[in-house]
């Protein structure tokens, strides 16, 4: 540790620092002032949050910088929190997203601008509380305090039809929360217990890891979204303001694919191998579906949306693979989707504010008049496309590498969902960039600012540093994607001789 000693509370001051930062924004008056105090929480706690990787041990698979009180003893809740390898980064995913998106929102937010930076802020509480969570109660309060601020932002802010895609939104959610919650009272009448590092641990009959384990997985299948509970998405980022679109891809749709790895392989590993390759055969359905879709696009923002579809299916094809190349090639997938698609959202959002429209036709042709804008566009558009020495590389590598050792006609199907969105993404880059015979013109449009430099640049940094150089990224899940491995092929194999 850099700055605190090691019995300093790290995870309540990341947690609830936004929360305070929130209430400190609600004195503010000054729009202009709102957006540098937002600012300047948002880059305290990113930068705070360097301490958890400092200080991380990478050679044990322990929840470290663990913090317990009981909340309401008498149903054995606890307010209890801690992160192993895999929930870190996502933490770090979502502390480094917060102040890009405060960023993208500077001028793109002219009105209300205190309730967006509000909300901005309690997501941020919420999202760091759902990675953090180490109960299943304090976890469920989490994923909940997420859903309020998140409709807000689309359905205050967002574009002609925002009350319909807020709503969708919502009640696609609210489903799968109910869902949940169902899966965590039938673990607290089995177990007596809402811990979840307890629950990881204990024994359960094998037809009641299958109820649960379907539970959970329509629940997360819903946040993810896999195909066919994906029709909310697009909906969402259409009509989201930029900073919603990031925070979708970049944070929430990870919340999905987390809750598989959290709860699904360890709590019910035997419906977990019983049903893997329904999981698979949905996970290359996501693949193939959201490539061709995406494929069909003029809207830029749609066809971002569509492709994330696509490339959480290569998550949680890893997730489901049930080795280590796979899920560690997931994990780094779900970072590397978040940073390459949130840039892409943000840079559709600054093609927007400067065309006022999303449209790829009349998008064409900025090479000349925006050439940084252009150098920006074109890493990212390579890097989802899954170019060599870039980040989605890695990720999908090893994503195909142990879905190959799992099931190699599985990876043969998704093969073409890597061809589909080579090609969508190469659309997109020959015509905004060199455009065609019927180029509109761009007379006196402006090339990025300084600012909206500052907002993509640390996103290109790690598109090159996890394309180049992974190791750091790798080395701290090794040992928590191990011992989860170990614990599913135990617990199947406990659960399966109970069969005999």
């Amino acid at each position: 540790m850099l700055l605190l000693p090691s019995s300093f509370p790290i995870l309540s001051l990341l947690i609830f620092s936004p929360l305070l930062g929130a209430v400190g924004a609600a004195l503010l008056n000054n729009d202009r002032w709102l957006r540098w105090w937002s600012l300047g929480v948002t880059l305290v706690i990113a930068v705070l949050s360097l301490e958890l990787y400092l200080g991380f041990d990478p050679g044990t698979a322990a929840f470290q910088f663990t913090e317990q009180t009981p909340w309401v003893p008498a149903l054995h809740i606890n307010y209890a929190v801690g992160v192993d390898g895999i929930s870190l980064l996502l933490v770090l995913l979502t502390t480094l997203v917060m102040p890009l998106t405060v960023l993208a929102s500077w001028r793109y937010i002219t009105r209300r601008v205190k309730e967006f930076m509000v909300c901005l802020l309690i997501m941020e509480t919420a999202m760091v509380g759902v990675f953090c969570a180490l109960d299943l109660v304090l976890f469920f309060v989490f994923w909940e305090a997420m859903l309020i601020p998140m409709s807000l932002l689309i359905g205050v802010w967002g574009g002609p039809r925002r009350i319909y895609a807020s709503l969708k939104f919502f009640v696609y959610t609210m489903a799968g929360s109910v869902l949940l919650l169902v899966a965590m009272i039938a673990l607290y009448l089995q177990a007596g217990s809402f811990s979840i590092p307890v629950l990881m641990g204990r024994a359960y009959a094998p037809g009641f890891q299958c109820w649960v384990f379907l539970a959970f997985a329509l629940s997360f299948a819903i946040k993810v979204p896999m195909v066919p509970f994906h029709t909310w998405l697009p909906a969402a980022h259409v009509e989201a303001p930029t900073a919603g679109s990031v925070l979708l891809a970049s944070v929430l749709l990870k919340m999905g694919t987390y809750g598989f790895l959290r709860f699904c392989l360890p709590i019910t590993p035997y419906a977990t191998q019983v049903l893997m390759p329904y999981m698979l055969g949905l996970s290359v359905a996501a693949i193939l579906y959201g490539g061709f879709a995406a494929l069909a696009q003029s809207d830029l923002k749609k066809l971002v949306a569509y492709s994330s579809v696509g490339h959480m299916g290569f998550a949680t094809l890893g997730i489901f693979a049930l080795n280590s190349q796979g899920i560690e090639g997931a994990t780094l997938q779900m970072i590397n989707h978040g940073v390459t698609t949130g840039a892409l959202f943000i840079a559709v959002g600054m093609l927007y504010e400067r065309l006022h429209t999303r449209d790829l036709h009349q998008a064409s042709g900025l090479g000349r008049a925006m050439p940084v804008f252009t150098t920006f566009l074109g890493v990212f558009a390579l890097s989802s496309l899954a170019f060599p020495g870039t980040n989605s590389f890695i990720g999908e590598f090893l994503v195909l590498t142990g879905g190959f050792a799992r099931s190699k006609w599985m990876i043969v199907c998704a093969v073409p969902g890597v061809v589909v969105a080579a090609a969508y993404m190469l659309r997109v880059l020959q015509k905004v960039a060199w455009g065609g015979l019927d180029n509109p013109t761009h007379p006196g449009l402006k090339d990025l600012e300084p600012r909206e430099v500052l907002t993509l640049a640390p996103l290109l940094v790690f598109v090159f540093w996890i394309g180049l150089h992974p190791e750091p990224f790798t080395r701290v899940m090794h040992a928590s994607v191990q011992h989860l491995l170990t614990q599913v092929t135990q617990s199947a194999a406990y659960a399966s001789a109970s069969l005999r």
